[in-house]
Parts: structure tokens; C-alpha cells; sequence
């Protein structure tokens, strides 16, 4: 049995980052993923998912300028062409990081890894053994729980598939189904979402993601709410959903996707063998992100039940803490003041902080400020139909406590905002910042017009 300082699950955001550090301070470190070398985000998320968002952003404002300027109708987007240049960024990853770990000299292992006591480990029939863990495994899609859900495809398939299917439908109203119907909608295909409640991106402040609602129906993506699927039949080539509530649908597609959230990929590790606490949300962390129930572990990223949101900064950021903390002691603890999230639907749709229902929760006094603004410069300029914004002031004080945008480039202005929020920035003062000008970031001084 071979033994080691450190051995990380998951080769990440939060496992890649944790096992150098680890490394870095002298430990012997393995690695060990079940999936290919890289995490979500790098091969099967965030970065193959903003590749096609690119293009669709391209072909929605081609659309958005036509007639004012731009004339044809012969651009269309080529999935095959697209697929093969989203691989050239996926492609060369798994590997890379792989030859990057054994460089350094980190060993690494590829299967599943199960505990088999409270130190060891099993993979592929290999049994190792450490003085501590950092779990980092990511998340995975939640059982539908709906008979026949072996039809279903995740976001990985989606990422992957080399022809776009002609009627597409997604099942859930999370970040997944918006972000991919829209990608969908723009290279040809026929759209559906279908989702068991009235809310939809429930993170999101529910005035803008109403704004956003319209948009997306505006570009003819079908958004079915209140439907619960209620199961799934294969006919030939064709699949039907069935659905209850307050309709009873039968809806035909050629592809479903699965967009009806995610959980720790953790249930099969053998977490019980090892002591360790964990639920639906994720292993049971104490401040430090160490284990409540075994000291030998600890946990970061999605597969932690901490405050942090499921987000690639988020998991970066816990691995080097849980890093540090192994290797110095627990003495470092996360903060997780001024998280930045983002949709990329067309448009896109972000937020940091409170909502208002969230702030008027805590007993805070605020006002709001809100507007749409389509009408502004920097809608009408790229054509804009629907923008707008609500930032959430807390009285007395002029913290900025929540900001919510909706339209695009919205993805990169919240970041001004999230600093505000992390570091104490008074409104008046990003009020009084000079910005470039004509920008998107220029409008912030307006969003907070009403701040002496």
C-alpha cells in the first residue's frame, strides 16, 4: 500500500489548485479523477459552454442589426465547425493537466477512489493510503426520478454531440436549460424547457428573470412552466414526454436534455466507511472546511455543503484554503462576501448579493433602485430590445448591498459591483468613479443617480 501526505479527489478548480499547493509545500500528493484530467469547468462546462455562447451572442446581434445597417440571410452557424473549434480549447486539456501533476511529481491515479477506512483508499483494485484527503469531486446531475429517464442526455452529451438535433427540449429551469436553449435556438434548432414550477433560475432576482422570460419566448424558445414530466417513451427515433399539472402535455423531441439541477458526486466514495458526514448538499464541513466527523478530511467546491455558490471561482478559492489549512493547520477561513453569478442566456443575466426579498428577510432598510433600459445608448446602440437593472442600497449607510443586471455584457459590469460589495465600497463613491465612456460600465454612474 502505498502511502501519502496528501491524496486530492478530483482534478478541478478546487483539487487541481489544493494538490500544488499541497506539493509546493513538500507533501507527497496524488491525485485520483474518474472522469478525464480537468473538471467540469475546463472540459465539459464553463469554458466549452462560453465557446458556443460566443457564437450565438455573434448571431443574436446579427439578428438585432439587421435593417439598421447589416443586410442577408444567409449566416447560420455550422455545429460540426463549431464542435471542432470548441475542441481545439477541450481537447488538449486532460492531457496536459496530467503531464502538468507527474512534472511536479504528483502522482496520479484515473478510477473511481472508495474509502476503505477512515486513512485508505481504493481505486481500480489499488489501495493508497494518506494522512489527509481534500475531496474535491464535483457535482452530478440529479436523478429525474421519472420513468424513463435512461432517454434523458446531460449537458456533457450536449457539449459533445456532433449534429444538432432539429427539436430540442430540456427538462428544468436552471442555469443549464436557459444557457443551452439559447445556444440551441441561434444554430437552428426547435426549443422547449419544460419545468415543474413557476420559478425559474431561482438564485435571480425575480423582476429580471421575468424580463428575461420575455426575451427568450420573443426568440421563440417554448418556456413551459407549472409541467412537471411525469415520464418518458421512445417511439422509433422520436422521444414523448409526458407531462402532469396543470396541463396534461404529450411533447414530441429528437433530444432531451437534463436541466433540473445537480448534486455532490460523492454518494458512492464510501464516505460512511471513512466517518464522514455529508447530504444532499454536500460533505459536512466545519469553517475550515474540514470534515465535522473526520479530521483527516477535508472538502471543497461543490461536492461541500458550504455558503459558497457552485461556481468555479467559489471551488478555486476553497481548494487553496483547504490546502492551507492542511498543510499550515486550520487557521485560514473562507469568505464568501460579494459572489458574482452569471446566466449566460441571450442576454445575459447576473446578480451579486441580496435580493430584495432576501434583505428585507434580515430586517434591512433599503431602497431600490430599477429600471429598464432598453431606450438607454448602450441598449440602442447594438439594438437591444430588453436591459435593465435593480440595485439594492441599504439606508443610512449607502452600502450597496445587492445588484442585479440584466442585457448585455452584463457578465463583466457585475465584477464592478462585486468589488464594491466585498471591499465596502460606499455607493457614492462608485457613483463618483471616473469610467470610460461610451461603455456598458459608464452606465453605473446613472444606475446610481438618485446617491448624493
Amino acid at each position: 500500500m502505498k502511502e501519502y501526505d496528501v491524496i486530492v479527489i478530483g482534478t478541478g478548480a478546487s483539487g487541481t489548485p489544493a494538490a500544488y499547493k499541497c506539493n509546493g509545500a513538500g507533501m507527497r500528493v496524488a491525485v485520483i479523477d474518474s472522469h478525464p484530467y480537468g473538471g467540469t469547468c475546463a472540459v465539459r462546462g464553463c469554458d466549452p459552454k462560453k465557446v458556443l455562447f460566443g457564437f450565438s451572442e455573434f448571431m443574436d446581434l446579427y439578428g438585432r442589426l439587421k435593417g439598421k445597417g447589416i443586410s442577408g440571410d444567409n449566416i447560420k452557424i455550422s455545429w460540426n465547425e463549431l464542435m471542432k473549434f470548441k475542441k481545439s480549447f477541450t481537447g488538449p486539456v486532460p492531457d496536459e493537466r496530467d503531464k502538468g501533476f507527474r512534472e511536479a511529481g504528483i502522482d496520479t491515479y484515473h478510477g473511481r477512489a472508495h474509502f476503505i477506512s477512515k486513512d485508505a483508499m481504493e481505486i481500480n483494485g489499488i489501495e493508497v493510503k494518506s494522512k489527509y484527503f481534500m475531496i474535491g469531486a464535483g457535482a452530478k446531475p440529479s436523478r429525474l426520478e421519472i420513468t424513463g429517464e435512461e432517454h434523458v442526455k446531460i449537458s456533457d452529451d450536449f457539449l459533445e454531440m456532433e449534429d444538432l438535433p432539429d427539436k430540442l427540449v430540456f427538462l428544468g429551469g436552471g442555469y443549464i436549460s436557459f444557457e443551452f436553449a439559447g445556444i440551441a435556438k441561434r444554430a437552428g434548432s426547435d426549443v422547449s424547457i419544460i419545468h415543474r414550477s413557476q420559478d425559474v433560475l431561482k438564485k435571480f432576482d425575480r423582476d429580471l428573470t421575468i424580463w428575461l422570460f420575455a426575451s427568450m419566448e420573443e426568440a421563440g424558445i417554448r418556456i413551459l412552466t407549472n409541467t412537471p414530466p411525469s415520464s418518458i417513451e421512445k417511439i422509433g427515433s422520436k422521444f414523448i414526454i409526458h407531462t402532469k399539472g396543470e396541463k396534461d402535455l404529450k411533447i414530441e423531441a429528437d433530444m432531451i436534455i437534463h436541466g433540473a439541477g445537480r448534486e455532490p458526486d460523492i454518494r458512492d466514495m464510501g464516505l460512511e466507511t471513512a466517518g464522514v458526514e455529508y447530504d444532499k448538499k454536500g460533505i459536512a464541513v466545519n469553517e475550515y472546511l474540514q470534515s465535522v466527523s473526520n479530521p483527516l478530511v477535508y472538502a471543497a467546491g461543490d461536492c461541500s455543503a458550504t455558503k459558497g455558490y457552485p461556481l468555479t471561482p467559489i471551488a478555486y478559492m476553497e481548494g487553496k484554503i483547504a490546502a492551507d489549512n492542511i498543510i499550515n493547520g486550520n487557521k485560514t477561513r473562507p469568505d464568501y462576501t460579494g459572489m458574482p453569478n452569471v446566466a449566460y442566456t441571450i442576454p445575459p443575466v447576473a446578480f451579486v448579493g441580496l435580493t430584495e426579498e432576501q434583505a428585507r428577510a434580515k430586517g434591512l432598510k433599503f431602497k431600490v433602485n430599477m429600471e429598464e433600459t432598453s431606450g438607454w445608448y448602450s441598449s440602442k446602440r447594438i439594438g437591444e430590445k430588453r436591459s435593465g437593472y435593480k440595485i439594492i442600497i441599504e439606508e443610512g449607510t449607502e452600502r450597496i448591498i445587492g445588484a442585479h443586471l440584466f442585457g448585455n455584457y452584463s457578465e463583466e459590469v457585475i465584477n464592478i459591483f462585486a468589488v464594491a460589495i466585498r471591499n465596502n465600497i460606499k455607493a457614492g463613491a462608485l457613483k463618483g468613479a471616473i469610467y470610460t465612456y461610451p461603455t456598458k460600465a459608464s452606465d453605473i454612474a446613472d444606475m446610481l443617480l438618485s446617491i448624493t
